[in-house]
Order: structure tokens, then C-alpha cells, then sequence
């Protein structure tokens, strides 16, 4: 299974560095958020609760601009046949996930190193920090991943992908918004790790959903 998913995560990541869409209109995207909340809504004022939520649903929307496409162009493109000729269902999904997992890691690294600078923050615990963006890559790049796949041949792809991961993914940032206010402004207390062992969890969870049911999305697209 490896050599095939390390030959779709080539493909990515090659038509990425080609195109340059996702990573344009990602940092773009998340540029102007930050502007936005920097300049209108006099964040750095804010309490430091709402100030580690607020993050994650500039990340939230900015993946949803860009993860979209996973497999939507694919469909545009004409290639979904020879996909399917030339791989299996499960070594596509974990390719896809790959590049997934690492562009929004990359996003998450932008958008925090920006995000404390404006804001003034420091992180008081690393290793929390670490597993928020981390597993936060993952839990988004999983939904993402699985959705984009259902939607790719629908009609308004962009509507019908918001409607479907918006409500995954509000468990995931309720855990985030916690782990991420543990590692920036809290520090570790007795009860912090399960809020590690939830975000592990939740990634478990997608992963694996996303391992048994693409087989069936797969084939029935």
C-alpha cells in the first residue's frame, strides 16, 4: 500500500507546486483573516479565552476554501476513471490524506507563528501546542479528505462541502479551543489530559471512518 500512496502524495504535491492554487488562495485567504481581526475587532483586547478559539475558525474556513479540491479536480480534470484504473480505493485515500495532513500542517505553522506575533501570546505549554496542531492537522485533513470525495461529482460543490464538514468538525474545535487555551494561556492542570485523549480520539475516529467508507464512496462515484 505504501508505494502507491507515496506515488498520489507525489502527484499532489507536484500539481500543487505546478498550479500554486491551494497554497495562493490558502495564505491569501488567511492573511486577510488575521488583517481583519487584527485591525476591526481589536482582538489583541480580548479576553484570552475567546483569543484561542478564534484561531481555529480562521484555519476552519481557510482549510475549507482550499481542501475542497482534494478531489473536485480530479472530476474537473478528467482524470477520477484513470484513478481508478491504476489504484486502489484505500491507497488513494491515504495519498490524498497524506497531502492533506502536511499542506494544513504547513497552514497551521503560518497561521499560529502570525497569529502570536499579532497578538502578543506566548505558548506556556509546548507540548500541548505541539499536539493541537499536530492533531488538529490531522482531525481537519480527515473530514476533509472523506468529504471532498463525497462531493466531487455533485453540482455546487462548494455549498454541499460546507454544509457536510461544518458540523464534523464543530467537536473537533470545541477540543481544539481547549488544548490550544491549556497550551497558550493555562498551563497543564489535572484534568488537561483528557483533553488530549478527546483530540486523539477524534482523529482515531475520522481516520478510520474514513479507511471503511471510502471503498463504498469510491465506487459508487
Amino acid at each position: 500500500m505504501l508505494k502507491p500512496s507515496l506515488s498520489i502524495l507525489k502527484k499532489e504535491v507536484a500539481l500543487e507546486l505546478r498550479t500554486k492554487y491551494a497554497i495562493n488562495t490558502l495564505l491569501a485567504f488567511t492573511g486577510a483573516s488575521l488583517l481583519l481581526i487584527l485591525f476591526t475587532l481589536r482582538a489583541e483586547q480580548m479576553d484570552p479565552t475567546p483569543k484561542s478559539g478564534l484561531v481555529w475558525i480562521i484555519i476552519l474556513f481557510a482549510a475549507m476554501t482550499g481542501m475542497m479540491r482534494s478531489f473536485v479536480q480530479e472530476t474537473e480534470k478528467k482524470t477520477w476513471p484513470l484513478l481508478q484504473l491504476h489504484a486502489k480505493p484505500l491507497d488513494i485515500f491515504t495519498g490524498k490524506l497524506a497531502y492533506n495532513f502536511f499542506f494544513l500542517l504547513i497552514l497551521h505553522l503560518f497561521t499560529f507563528f502570525f497569529y502570536l506575533l499579532m497578538m502578543n501570546m506566548q505558548i506556556v505549554s509546548p507540548m500541548y501546542f505541539v499536539f493541537s496542531i499536530i492533531f488538529g492537522a490531522a482531525g481537519l485533513a480527515s473530514v476533509t479528505t472523506l468529504t471532498s470525495a463525497m462531493i466531487a461529482r455533485a453540482d455546487r460543490t462548494g455549498a454541499i462541502f460546507s454544509v457536510l464538514c461544518i458540523p464534523l468538525v464543530v467537536p473537533l474545535l470545541l477540543i481544539l479551543t481547549t488544548t490550544t487555551k491549556i497550551a497558550l494561556i493555562e498551563g497543564p492542570g489535572p484534568d488537561s489530559l483528557n483533553d488530549l485523549t478527546a483530540l486523539i480520539g477524534y482523529c482515531g475516529v475520522t481516520i478510520t471512518a474514513g479507511v471503511l467508507l471510502f471503498d463504498y464512496i469510491w465506487e459508487a462515484s
